[in-house]
Order: C-alpha cells, then structure tokens, then sequence
C-alpha cells in the first residue's frame, strides 16, 4: 500500500474545517456502551471454543460409544430371544393343557361355562324338591317337560307346589303356549292313591279334539312325572265326570308310566332354545330308540338327537348300567349340540331303566361340563327352566 501524501499539518487542518460534532452523554454511559460492545464481540467466540472442544471429544469417544451400544444391541437380542422361548413355552403348555381336558388349542376354556347341562341332576337340587309340568309347543302339537326347582316345605306335598307354582311359569318367554294355570282345582287323596281333577261348567277343555287330548295327556304325564300316583278322577263343580265332546263323558283316568321313548330335539320358531322331548311313540328296546333318534321325525316337527357329533359304536346293559363304546377315530366336538345328544341318550337310558352311562375309548376327556372318563348318572328331569 502507498504511505499517505498528505502531512500531518495538514490533516490537522482539515479535521478543524469539519463541522463540530458535540456529545452530551456523560462519560459513564459512553464506558458502559463501550463495555456491552466488547462483551458481545467475546460472547461468540467461548461457546466457538466450546463447540470446538466438544467436536474433537466427540470424534476420540465415538468408537468406544459404537463398540458400547453393539454389545448392548446384543444383549438386548439375546434377553428377547429367552422371552420369545419362554413364551412359546407357556403357549405350548397352555395348548397341551386345552388338549388334555379335550379342547382344541382354537377354543377358549370359557366355551366349558358356556356350554350347561339342560336337565336336573341329583347333585344340584341340595334338598329342593322337583316338579315337572307339560306344555304344549306354540302349534299345540306335542307337548314339552320343563321342570323347576322349588325349596323344600315339609308341610306341603307336591300337588299342593305343583298348583301354586303354575303361575310362576313362563310359557310364552319360552316359546311354548301359555296354558297354566289350569281352570280346574287339584285335590291328593293319599288314603285312596288318587288325585282329584275338578273344572268349573265353563271349562274350555272339552271343546275341539285336539284339546281334549292336550287336556287329558297333561293330567296323565303331569301325574306320572312327579308320583307314583295310578289313578285320576274327573269332576265337574263337584259332581262326577267331565264331558268332552269327542270322548263323552269320562269320570276317571288311568295313569300309565309305559317308559321306553327315545328323546329328540325341538326348537321353537325364532328362538335358538334346544328342548329335549320325548317321542310321541314307545320303543320295543333302546336299541330301536337310539337308531330312531338319528332321522328327524317329520309328523312330531321332532328333530333327530343322534348324529354325527355323538356317534356310537356298540353298547351294551350291565346291572342298570349303560355301557356305550365308541371307535377309537371317531372325533367328537366339543359343542353345545353334542352336549345336547350326550343329554337326550342320558333321558333316554333314563326312560328304559337304567340309572348311569359309562362311556368307553372316548376321545375327549370333557364333554361340556361332563366328565366322560367317569360314570355319569342319568338326569332326575328334562328342561331346567329357573322360576322366581
């Protein structure tokens, strides 16, 4: 660079020929201000340093750091791949466990509760007492056994129960006719082992034939059902007989418990209830009841019980047991529907006489809440509806 030309006389007197420029700060703030400007010139450069420093560790640690997070990474990889295994265990525990109690590794354990006993048996009822009442379908076509629970009452007898919880029934809730409580007062003669039948003038049970005989089977399967009782006599306001249009005049019944019907499946219209009834007909044995039991029976809308959920292989009657074996391949499913066809051979053994099943090589251990590795006594009465 050139050496300025100029002297420094002459500078001088140019600066004087410059307007005078004056400052009425006072001192302090100019030194303050001052001050700020250098603080903030030097502000930038230690956080630079800082910034520095922190680069050049950063690029000595690194390594070290990648060499720390792979053996964590490892580490983390081996603890999930213990979880994994003890996982997989449990799973497969918990599948052979399903397996065991014969449910597939597919079903939950809840579909056991699920899947509940529709008859009565001995060990539920504690000391209640039993009754069953006949109810005629919505087509009053056959007539269905629903049977209730009632507490114990050492001072009533079971006629005197069976005409006061009629009307705790709920027919229609059920998909059956509303028929109880019957237009007629119910007397128990024990003296003469009869029960007593007395219907107003008014009565409706003598009009139509189809009534007549729905009037007339309820009396005797109502009586056969819950005594030992044989005989039924028939009043009208207090005198003897009751006229029927069909059969005349009747003044007693005679209550007949023949037994050997086969038990079939009857669901009413828009409901997915499951009734087990018997059939209108008697069998000469139960091996004619069990092969019935497989086709439906179109004239009673009866729907087969016996099918492919519950196959039998043979069986055979030893001392009032029924002794049902089963091929080794056959596969049985856990399902309602089976537990239904396992119940209707039960009421069926039941009604030819026999007082427990045993089942041999079947493949499932459960069947519902059935244990078919033990005996399983017979049910004490079909269609358990709870009353309040």
């Amino acid at each position: 660079m050139k050496k300025s030309e100029w002297s420094d006389k002459q500078l001088e007197e140019l600066l004087r020929q410059m307007p005078k420029i004056e400052d009425h700060r006072n001192p302090r703030d100019i030194y303050q201000n001052l001050s700020i400007k250098k603080r903030k010139r030097s502000a930038w450069l230690i956080p630079g340093l800082a910034a520095t420093a922190a680069l050049l560790l950063f690029f000595i640690l690194i390594p070290r750091f990648l060499e720390g997070t792979q053996s964590f990474d490892s580490a983390k990889q081996e603890e999930s791949s213990s979880q994994e295994k003890i996982s997989l265990a449990d799973d497969k525990s918990s599948i052979l466990n399903k397996e065991e109690d014969g449910l597939s590794g597919s079903e939950p354990k809840m579909m056991m509760t699920e899947m509940n006993k529709t008859a009565i048996y001995d060990d539920e009822i504690e000391n209640g007492k039993v009754i069953t009442y006949w109810i005629p379908d919505s087509q009053a076509q056959i007539l269905v056994p629903v049977s209730i629970v009632v507490p114990p009452d050492d001072n009533k007898n079971w006629l005197t129960i069976f005409t006061e919880s009629m009307g705790l029934l709920k027919e229609e809730e059920w998909g059956l006719t509303d028929y109880y409580p019957l237009n007629a007062t119910l007397e128990l003669d024990e003296i003469n082992n009869t029960v007593i039948v007395d219907v107003p003038s008014d009565h409706k049970y003598g009009q139509g034939s189809a009534g007549e005989m729905t009037f007339l089977d309820i009396l005797k399967k109502t009586i056969a059902s819950n005594s030992k009782i044989n005989n039924i006599i028939l009043r009208t306001n207090g005198q003897p007989g009751i006229e029927f249009g069909n059969y005349g005049e009747m003044d007693k019944l005679e209550v007949n418990r023949e037994g050997k019907h086969g038990y079939f499946f009857y669901t009413p219209d828009g409901l997915e209830t499951t009734y087990l009834v018997p059939s209108t007909g008697t069998f000469q044995d139960i091996n004619a009841a069990f092969e019935a039991m497989k086709t439906d029976q179109a004239e009673s809308s009866l729907a087969a019980s016996v099918g492919p959920t519950f196959q039998i292989k043979d069986f055979s009657i030893q001392d009032n047991k029924l002794i049902i074996i089963m091929d080794e391949n056959t596969l049985i499913e856990n399902t309602p529907a089976t537990v239904y066809s396992f119940e209707a051979i039960l009421l069926t053994a039941k009604d030819f006489g026999i007082e427990k099943i045993m089942v041999v090589n079947a493949p499932i251990k459960l069947l519902g809440p059935f244990d078919l590795s033990k005996e399983v006594k017979v049910p004490l009465a079909p269609n358990h509806r709870p009353i309040e």
